[in-house]
């Protein structure tokens, strides 16, 4: 008796080959989602704890800033702020490679600038 068959006795093989891109994006997708996951910061690390100077506060420290700089308020940039205490906070900015510390109440007026 003859079988039929629509598949021959072995399924053929498909030759499978790494193409160097396809893993090197593999692995680079591999790492980047790894890298995520691994660096989220711990609670109570000092990145999440602290609170940062309101953004109009921080324009108004750049502004303060130019006379004292001799710089051009728009060229001033805030760089970083931090809270003083619950009423005050702490702006440094720069501007054509100068900077200066500005202290800032929580209504909006500065309190003071000094060039650093």
């Amino acid at each position: 008796m003859n079988s039929f068959s629509a598949w021959p006795s072995k399924p053929p093989r498909i030759k499978v080959g790494r193409n160097p891109v396809m893993v090197f994006a593999l692995a680079l997708a591999t790492t980047q989602i790894v890298g995520c996951l691994a660096s989220q910061p711990e609670p109570n690390s000092v990145r999440n704890t602290g609170t940062t100077a309101p953004a109009e506060h921080q324009l108004a420290c750049a502004s303060a800033a130019a006379a004292p700089l001799g710089v051009d308020s728009s060229a001033i940039l805030p760089v970083s702020s931090s809270q003083i205490d619950p009423q005050t906070f702490q702006v440094i900015v720069e501007g054509k490679g100068a900077r200066a510390t500005c202290v800032i109440d929580a209504s909006g007026n500065v309190v003071s600038v000094q060039k650093v």
